[in-house]
């Protein structure tokens, strides 16, 4: 029996970072995340397909982007379980129970409003365990493990979210999932597979193979390891495979550059033009080194021509450590006279401090050059 297993959608997701351009593109890419998840669903010869939570952004999204979504959803051939997660928790509120979800809810496609086992197919069941609020206050999948009693010759998916007590540097959340019970239920019989969801990189968890993240099906921030991914699970009483499956067409990159010259100048030129996808790659830069007027004139320029082609730039400020030191030759041949001239003198003196009206000297001096061709 194979089933496909995914998770944190977080359809709906905007990011700062993100012009209204690129957020078109890159909410486009999510929505087509799901088409590409129902292509391999089908391809694998998937039962079924589950969806570990953080279906949705939140619930409160327009109607446009429920609609959307359901219409991606209509691509899945097979039934597709989603579980609320803490970002669209089964509240008063809950995006699952609004009328643009309850109309537009296709026929194969099922929320996980309750514990109850589900029969999915003959012999396999799933346990949903879904959020009812944002934090809850103890540890759901334990909760549900208690009432569980194994069922022999039946398999038994639960369907869960949230952190794992091994991986999680906050030990005082009540609600984080203890891995000893999981693992004590997968011994027994009561479990056959932990589908989890919350983190977004592609995670397996404690030494049984049988307890996974799938990860976002699309990247969502710089922090992620090996987001971009689904699952495609065979499972039986005795087996268990989990073969992982590409979805995510955009990237995150951290780059750390150390500019001292026009010779890192024009190496960091040609990695940022050698890029592929860069209208699907958001790019972090820490900057760090000491230029010339000139030559950070001519690096605003090239982050400038950078942003115009991938769907993000961002400078890392805290850990950039970049100096500009004004040069004689920086404005040898800058013609200009009269009050033109006298304010270029001010700058440069002022430049030469320290402090903040320093650097803001040194970055008005730099609009200047590139304002007046000095490029190298």
């Amino acid at each position: 029996m194979r089933f496909l297993h995914s998770a944190d959608w977080q359809l709906g997701m905007t990011r700062h970072f993100l012009d209204e351009d690129a957020q078109a593109r890159y909410s486009q890419a999510r929505i087509d995340a799901v088409r590409t998840l129902a292509r391999i669903a089908g391809e694998t010869e998937c039962a079924f397909a589950v969806v570990s939570g953080d279906v949705f952004e939140h619930n409160q999204l327009d109607r446009r982007t429920v609609a959307r979504a359901l219409d991606a959803l209509r691509a899945f051939t097979v039934p597709v379980y989603l579980l609320p997660g803490n970002h669209d928790p089964l509240d008063a509120a809950s995006i699952f129970r609004s009328a643009a979800f309850v109309e537009g809810q296709p026929d194969g496609v099922h929320v996980l409003t309750s514990r109850d086992a589900i029969e999915v197919a003959p012999g396999v069941e799933i346990v949903g365990v879904p959020w009812t609020s944002k934090r809850p206050l103890q540890d759901l999948v334990a909760d549900t493990l208690g009432e569980l009693a194994a069922a022999p010759g039946i398999v038994r998916v639960m369907v869960a979210h949230g952190g794992v007590d091994v991986l999680s540097p906050d030990a005082a959340d009540p609600a984080l999932i203890e891995l000893a019970r999981v693992e004590a239920a997968l011994a027994d019989g009561r479990i056959h597979y932990l589908a989890l969801g919350d983190r977004h990189s592609l995670t397996s968890v404690g030494g049984s193979g049988r307890v996974w993240y799938p990860g976002a099906p699309e990247p969502t921030a710089f922090r992620e390891l090996d987001a971009g991914k689904a699952l495609v699970v065979e499972i039986d009483g005795e087996r268990c495979d989990v073969t992982p499956h590409t979805i995510g067409t955009w990237r995150f990159v951290d780059g750390t550059y150390q500019l001292d010259g026009d010779g890192d100048l024009d190496g960091l030129a040609e990695e940022l033009d050698s890029m592929p996808d860069r209208e699907r790659t958001v790019l972090r830069v820490v900057l760090r080194g000491t230029l010339t007027l000139t030559q950070k004139a001519r690096l605003d320029d090239m982050m400038a021509q950078a942003r115009d082609v991938f769907a993000g730039v961002e400078e890392w400020e805290r850990h950039t450590d970049l100096a500009v030191r004004p040069d004689d030759a920086d404005f040898a041949d800058l013609d200009v006279a009269g009050f033109a001239k006298d304010a270029v003198d001010e700058l440069r003196a002022a430049a030469a401090g320290s402090d903040e009206s320093a650097a803001t000297a040194r970055d008005a001096l730099s609009l200047l050059l590139r304002l007046a061709g000095r490029r190298t």
